[in-house]
């Protein structure tokens, strides 16, 4: 990709979109397929790296392989500013989630421009974000602040690869075991599509994010008996996948009565997987969230109560094991308020709304960080994790200029 200047909102929205073009056609099939700690994540960290090394800052790899580009400030002693996203994605993701964070914080990090503000401005793409691969992710922001799990190296993917194998594969080395943000940077500033249609029907490019949702998630598999489809009464069968279907059924219900609460089985296996068999086994996952702590306790306590009720119900047995939990967090006022006069300085209204979906920002905040979230506005229905994930020109040229303005703020 040719290097140009980018000065005006339009020509700065361009650049951003066609890097981020150029992202997306790593591992291209129906969407792109970066798959955390795999190949086409490192390809995209390698492209990102050489982008900030043209723009001037100084790059450097961390012990959990995350991507950081410095653009130094007037006075190095003073705690840093941080913002980014991550670059890896779902299974045929989209152009836009965790890549526009990192595009926009380079873009508005060069707009800025070395030396003219006090604090040096950091812009970081996390590792494994994406949960998808192994099951657990936020990865690259949960090891710089400590949090790696014991198990965290023997999780294995579907092709039964441990993300201690993965990493040490890309050249990584050995999991890290002890955090090392120390300092702590003054604040954390994340850019991302809103995944859904909120802004869009409010008419607003733009919004501030309040808080990140609590979220858990669960494996859980029902035993039954394996039978022929033709000569087991339906009142003597031990059918598996019936109570698993019992269990999403109750998990949808038990969502819809914990206000903001959500409810998702994205996968769901049914074994021997013979059209003529019945299920002796079926396994899935949970995917549960909530905008408050006391929600998130009830609705993983009512999930778990139903999937045993849902196994009683077919005659089976239920193995509940929660994979991963995330307290919900608020986002700081004062970095807030920052993105929120940064957004009114453009002559818009800020829109302030929570978000749903999990994100590096939840972990900076929880270990501490100062962080908030810029929301950027998501089109075609609010679509995402999927090739048909969209944002306007209109909206990254609004995006750009009101990152820059909090960024300055906030390194001043």
């Amino acid at each position: 990709m040719s290097l140009r200047p980018a000065s005006t909102p339009q020509q700065r929205a361009d650049q951003v979109l066609e890097r981020l073009a150029e992202l997306f056609e790593i591992g291209r099939r129906a969407g792109t397929n970066r798959p955390g700690l795999g190949e086409g994540e490192q390809r995209a960290h390698d492209l990102v790296a050489s982008w900030m090394a043209e723009a001037g800052l100084s790059v450097e790899v961390d012990p959990a392989g995350n991507l950081i580009g410095r653009l130094p400030g007037s006075d190095p002693s003073l705690a840093e500013v941080w913002t980014g996203s991550h670059l890896d994605t779902p299974p045929d993701g989209g152009m836009f989630d965790g890549a526009l964070g990192v595009v926009a914080g380079l873009d508005a990090a060069a707009a800025v421009g070395a030396g003219s503000v006090r604090r040096t401005i950091a812009v970081v793409a996390f590792r494994l974000e994406e949960g998808c691969r192994f099951g657990r992710g936020v990865f690259g922001s949960r090891a710089m602040v400590g949090d790696i799990e014991p198990d965290e190296g023997d999780l294995l993917d579907a092709d039964g690869v441990s993300v201690a194998q993965a990493f040490a594969e890309l050249g990584l080395g050995r999991l890290p075991t002890r955090g090392w943000a120390d300092p702590k940077p003054a604040c954390f500033v994340e850019t991302h599509i809103e995944q859904g249609p909120a802004l869009a029907a409010a008419g607003a490019p733009l919004g501030v994010v309040t808080s990140i949702a609590g979220m858990a998630g669960f494996d859980v598999v029902f035993s039954g008996s394996r039978g022929h489809a033709g000569t087991v009464p339906m009142s003597l069968r031990s059918d598996a996948l019936g109570a698993a279907a019992r269990f999403v059924l109750a998990a949808h219900e038990v969502a819809g009565s914990i206000p903001g609460a959500v409810a998702t089985v994205g996968r769901l296996v049914a074994l021997p997987g013979a059209t003529n068999t019945i299920p002796g086994r079926a396994e899935l996952f949970a995917d549960l969230r909530a905008p408050d702590a006391a929600g998130l306790d009830a609705l993983v306590e009512r999930a778990t109560a139903a999937a045993a009720e849902a196994a009683a119900a077919a005659s089976c047995t239920a193995e509940v094991l929660l994979r991963w939990r995330y307290e919900p967090v608020a986002m700081d006022p004062a970095t807030a308020a920052a993105v929120r006069r940064a957004v009114a300085g453009l002559g818009l209204d800020p829109v302030d709304l929570p978000s749903g979906a999990g994100h590096d920002a939840a972990i900076m905040a929880t270990a501490g960080i100062p962080s908030a979230m810029l929301f950027v506005r998501s089109d075609a229905g609010g679509v995402s994790h999927a090739p048909e994930e969209s944002t306007g020109a209109d909206a990254i040229a609004l995006c750009a200029q009101a990152l820059e303005s909090a960024l300055r703020e906030l390194a001043a």
